[in-house]
């Protein structure tokens, strides 16, 4: 009997000092849930529009006659333009690697009428279109994409030179150049992806050894500043989850 009874006390301590054992085991909780973050990589397509602004330099060979300046004379081009886009994008983490192909056509045109003192002739320059392959390269956090990118570009531009009482001289000239810019892009949804970017196109320098309405010869400069925005869509899987 006394056996029995020191065995029903021990069991009975054992029992009240399991909650406070038990307090002391560490609780197994389950690990937290990755957020998903934006994947940038994959094929696009898209349109933009903006309003551009064209700088041009005329230079009557052999060289400029007008003081310091790098020209005899200058004028300025803009006007609204719009165009498509194609590209690819690889992300690893979160630096981004693509590259993008567009076009665009508007009206971005102007003139040297009224410029100080003008010429006898007026000289005018439109843009017809312009097109550029570029690689881009940017760094991300999460859907927001800091970009910048530069490559070929290549265009028409139309001159037009009017000597009053004599006649008016128009040609189409192709040119190839250069293209750079950036800006900022933002994953909308998880397909669209919205931007606002600045491109400068440099589509170098043409000449015009024999103007038909008897104006000399002369070479002319030109560089466009453009500021745009864009709609894209992506295709492929919209998120990834960051581990």
């Amino acid at each position: 009997m006394k056996r029995i009874l020191l065995t029903t006390v021990a069991l009975g301590g054992l029992a009240l000092g399991s909650p406070a054992l038990g307090a002391d085991l560490p609780m197994y909780r389950k690990a937290p849930v990755a957020p998903p973050v934006y994947d940038w990589s994959g094929f696009y397509v898209g349109g933009f529009g903006g309003y551009a602004f064209g700088n041009h330099n005329l230079v009557f060979p052999p060289g400029p006659n007008n003081g310091f300046a790098n020209f005899d004379l200058n004028w300025e081009s803009h006007g609204a333009f719009g165009g498509g886009e194609v590209g690819y994008n690889w992300q690893s983490g979160n630096l981004v690697f693509g590259i993008e192909a567009d076009g665009a056509g508007g009206n971005i045109n102007g003139n040297d009428n009224n410029i100080a003192n003008p010429p006898a002739a007026v000289d005018a320059n439109k843009l017809k279109w312009v097109a550029s392959l570029r690689a881009r390269g940017g760094i991300t956090v999460d859907r927001l994409m800091l970009f910048f990118d530069g490559g070929w570009a290549t265009g028409d531009i139309t001159h037009t030179n009017t000597n009053p009482g004599v006649g008016v001289d128009t040609f189409t000239v192709h040119r190839n150049g250069l293209a750079a810019g950036g800006g900022l892009a933002y994953g909308i949804t998880d397909n669209l992806i919205g931007k606002v970017e600045y491109r400068y196109y440099d589509l170098g320098t043409y000449n015009h050894p024999a103007p038909t309405n008897g104006v000399a010869p002369y070479n002319v400069s030109n560089t466009y500043s453009t500021v745009l925005l864009g709609l894209d869509y992506k295709f492929g899987g919209p998120v990834v989850a960051k581990y």
